[in-house]
């Protein structure tokens, strides 16, 4: 062999050792960018999981949160019913029913305060009064005193009755109750004849 086909020889070798080294090189990066890949995946994968598990938990704490918030609130029953006159001492509305009889029972083991009730859009009580708590369908139950309204506080376990004014029949029909007080915890809440407890930001006056 020689000089000149040596140094070709050798420079050929060279070439292909460094063609090499270099494909080499090139797979190891691509081999270590598809782990980073494959690694970046997984991460992104469990911050993800960690996410929709952290979402949950504060759907559930805010739950929690909003079910104690409401605990007094939903303890609270309202019970309305349509009356006339009672003339015959039987019980029974010897008159077509003219007005509406709430009443309004705390079955917490907190204070109510501030209750009132709106007939309709604009009409509130014409007459309050005491009644005997665990006996809202007893329609001959005896009245309490005469209580102004709103009633400032109703304690744990009583009942007070809300009468409207008198009205003619479709007048009373459309102006259905709505009940309206605060919980022990100073949160503002209504309550209707189909038992719907939402939040008050409105009460009446």
């Amino acid at each position: 062999m020689d000089g000149g086909d040596l140094a070709t020889w050798v420079g050929s070798t060279f070439a292909a050792i460094a063609a090499g080294a270099t494909l080499w090189t090139l797979k190891s990066q691509r081999d270590q960018i598809g782990e980073q890949r494959t690694f970046i995946g997984e991460q992104t994968r469990f911050m993800d999981e960690q996410r929709q598990n952290l979402e949950l938990e504060r759907a559930e704490l805010r739950a929690a949160a909003e079910d104690r918030r409401s605990a007094q609130a939903r303890q609270v029953r309202m019970h309305a019913k349509k009356y006339g006159a009672r003339l015959d001492g039987t019980g029974q509305g010897a008159t077509p029913d003219d007005h509406w009889g709430v009443t309004v029972q705390n079955g917490s083991d907190a204070s109510l305060h501030q209750l009132d009730v709106r007939f309709g859009d604009a009409h509130l009580a014409s007459e309050v009064y005491e009644w005997p708590a665990y006996e809202l369908g007893n329609l001959r139950a005896a009245v309490g005193e005469r209580l102004s309204r709103p009633v400032f506080l109703l304690g744990p376990r009583r009942a007070v009755r809300f009468v409207s004014q008198q009205w003619t029949g479709p007048t009373l029909h459309n102006n259905r109750p709505t009940l309206y007080f605060t919980d022990d915890g100073g949160v503002r809440w209504s309550l209707d004849m189909q038992g719907d407890l939402a939040e008050a930001p409105d009460s009446p006056q």
